[in-house]
């Protein structure tokens, strides 16, 4: 089956993509979908650089579009996946959504639209060891924003080891938040993964605006051999 994935360079959706590769799905073009403002219910706002570096070290293509208006970000999506139907012979589109019923059904909405299946294979996973299997699998990312409280700003821009997972999960346990970040508490980008053939170095300053929000801004990016 052909298959578009729908991409942020995070590590929901890489795994998605692994996890569709493993599973034998021929995963034909990543979708991103990029907000100019700073906050959607719908997407991450991703760097653009970042998507490009990340899907030519997987190989794979990608097809990007910029929404300006929060109204619209259905609507683009929607076009953005009509131009892939034709041009890739698609036939499902997957996500990277693990607990959002918001993101679920309005992607099976459009995915429905234009008569693809739609598939979530990171849906429902166990939100305590989801942090840890992604290290486990391989899959090495930095936090990228921080807008809740309890997460140390000294985790961001710097690649999670096992060590920093294990204090994610007692901090979520004392402050309340999720601990695999999927009520927004945190964004994160992927440097590596299995099925990239070059890893991601980011280099950028952190900007602090609150106790409680902090970012990561990328200023620069490559790709660097592996090993």
């Amino acid at each position: 089956m052909n298959i578009a994935v729908l991409f942020t360079g995070g590590k929901d959706s890489v795994l998605a993509v692994h996890k569709l590769k493993d599973e034998g799905f021929n995963v034909k073009v990543l979708i991103s979908i990029i907000p100019s403002y700073e906050y959607s219910m719908l997407y991450h706002k991703p760097h653009p650089q970042v998507l490009m570096l990340q899907a030519y070290s997987m190989g794979i293509p990608l097809e990007t579009a910029t929404v300006v208006d929060p109204g619209r970000e259905e609507v683009v999506l929607d076009e953005v996946l009509s131009r892939c139907v034709r041009r890739y012979g698609l036939s499902g589109l997957a996500s990277g959504a693990v607990l959002s019923r918001f993101q679920k059904e309005r992607f099976e909405k459009i995915a429905l639209k234009h008569g693809l299946e739609a598939i979530h294979p990171n849906w429902g996973v166990d939100q305590k060891n989801y942090l840890r299997r992604l290290i486990g699998y391989g899959v090495r990312f930095i936090i990228q924003s921080i807008t809740t409280m309890g997460l140390p700003h000294s985790m961001l821009g710097r690649v999670l080891s096992a060590e920093d997972v294990e204090k994610i999960l007692v901090l979520s346990e004392k402050y309340g938040f999720n601990p695999s970040f999927e009520g927004g508490e945190a964004e994160t980008v992927v440097l590596d993964a299995p099925l990239f053939k070059y890893r991601l170095k980011c280099e950028g300053s952190v900007e602090e605006r609150s106790e409680y929000e902090a970012f990561f801004n990328i200023k620069k990016c490559c790709l660097i051999p592996k090993n």
